[in-house]
């Protein structure tokens, strides 16, 4: 499933995200990152609705999105506002 992910465009979001190209550690290219793989198997499920496994998979890295932005939000509101404006994840 991870074909779709190359290392240039992983180095291409932590790089806009987190500073640096080898800064994965960053909590705001982490959930750039996951909010990518979250779009792209969103669109699987919605060809493929019986996909048992990709939905597991979707609802784990909703779930570590979701943990990750809790943290930042009680760690930095202003950078945890500025991330999920540029991501577009709420409305």
């Amino acid at each position: 499933m991870a074909t779709y992910l190359t290392q240039e465009k992983k180095k291409e979001f932590f790089k806009e995200f987190g500073g640096s190209e080898t800064n994965t550690g960053s909590i705001e290219g982490q959930v750039a990152l996951f909010t990518f793989r979250i779009k792209s198997l969103s669109d699987h499920l919605r060809e493929n609705n019986k996909d048992a496994a990709c939905r597991k998979a979707l609802l784990t890295l909703v779930g570590k999105r979701k943990r990750l932005l809790t943290y930042l939000a009680k760690k930095d509101i202003n950078k945890y506002r500025a991330l999920i404006e540029k991501l577009n994840i709420r409305k």
